[in-house]
């Protein structure tokens, strides 16, 4: 997939006059490549107001960088080789001792790249399609295979599997396979629990699919769920319908999270979902925006963002549905299109 890097940098040199600096350091190894194309675990780009750009990195990934269309340096210490006095840093991925070792003058910046990142653009949104495709076919393929006696951790192996086996580069991240009473825990880590017959199963999961993150929840039952687990799940599933519908360019974070989260408390399970309702996917798992009851900001057009509200019972176990979508101005357009009625194995 070849992205139009160029036109990026401009669109970010662009916004700097309004930040009022002259240019903006980008540490964050994430920005970097979004910027510029490249992947390393050592690389700076500085990007100026009057649209020139300087790419830095140390010697394993100077020859790809010389490739890319922008001046590239080598430099062991990137950000001491392109630090200009007055330009922005970002604050939330430069650390405390970098910054003071680079002298005064710097100006500390919020997310200006992630901002820009969160707008996806026909290229990066048909990466997200196949990463999600992968996911919902990974989960198509594994809970025809879930039996009671199954451990957790073996659950997420065979999810983990299947997505490679698809294409998939890697997990788009640690994957949570939660049964019975550690469905109550959200982000439960998978352990040698064994399924049981009238557990409640839930699948936190996605593919990375040429660096773009999928994301997706299933809870599942093993054989008819009882009344209580039925209740929690059909408000689930009311809660996530509502977020989803709620889903529009120039809708508000917030007011998107409330959409959700008034069904939950109105059916007196508030204190049962703490977590936001949803986030941001893209070249991170966890990306701009994000919706909770005090995110301010509104939606764009063309935002992947999930919407996973939750349910979760101390002691008794939890449900939590979350698929990924993009916002579109004719309503959303669902990424993950596995059945979200429950399943019943």
């Amino acid at each position: 997939m070849t992205f139009d890097h160029a036109a990026r940098l401009a669109r970010l040199a662009a916004l700097l006059p309004a930040r009022e600096v002259p240019a903006l350091l980008v540490t964050s190894a994430v920005n970097v490549r979004y910027l510029t194309g490249l992947a390393s675990s050592n690389a700076a780009v500085l990007v100026r107001a009057d649209g020139s750009a300087l790419l830095a990195t140390d010697n394993r990934y100077i020859g790809k960088a010389r490739t890319l269309g922008v001046p590239a340096v080598e430099a062991s210490d990137v950000a001491a080789r392109l630090a200009e006095p007055g330009a922005g840093i970002e604050a939330a991925s430069m650390t405390v001792a970098t910054y003071r070792r680079l002298g005064p003058g710097l100006v500390p910046l919020g997310p200006v790249v992630e901002e820009l990142r969160a707008v996806k653009d026909d290229d990066e949104l048909e990466l997200l399609r196949t990463a999600c495709a992968i996911t919902d076919q990974a989960f198509a393929d594994v809970s025809a295979r879930v039996v009671p006696g199954m451990t957790e951790r073996e659950l997420a192996r065979l999810l983990e599997n299947r997505m490679t086996e698809l294409g998939a580069d890697k997990p788009a991240f640690d994957s949570i396979v939660a049964a019975g009473e550690n469905g109550a825990i959200p982000h439960h880590a998978p352990t040698d629990r064994e399924l049981r017959a009238g557990d409640l199963v839930t699948m936190d999961f996605g593919a990375r699919y040429q660096g773009y993150h999928a994301d997706m929840t299933r809870t599942v039952s093993l054989g008819p769920p009882a009344g209580w687990q039925r209740e929690i799940y059909d408000l689930v599933a009311a809660a996530q319908r509502a977020g989803r519908h709620a889903l529009a360019p120039g809708a508000s974070a917030g007011d998107v999270d409330r959409a959700a989260r008034s069904i939950v408390a109105e059916a007196g399970h508030g204190e049962h979902f703490r977590h936001g309702l949803g986030h941001g996917v893209g070249l991170e798992i966890h990306e701009e925006p994000f919706l909770g009851p005090s995110r301010t900001g509104r939606l764009e057009d063309r935002v992947p963002i999930t919407v996973e509200p939750g349910v979760y019972l101390p002691g008794r176990g939890g449900v939590r549905i979350e698929d990924t979508l993009v916002t579109r101005a004719g309503g959303p357009e669902l990424f993950t299109k596995t059945s979200k009625e429950l399943l019943i194995l």
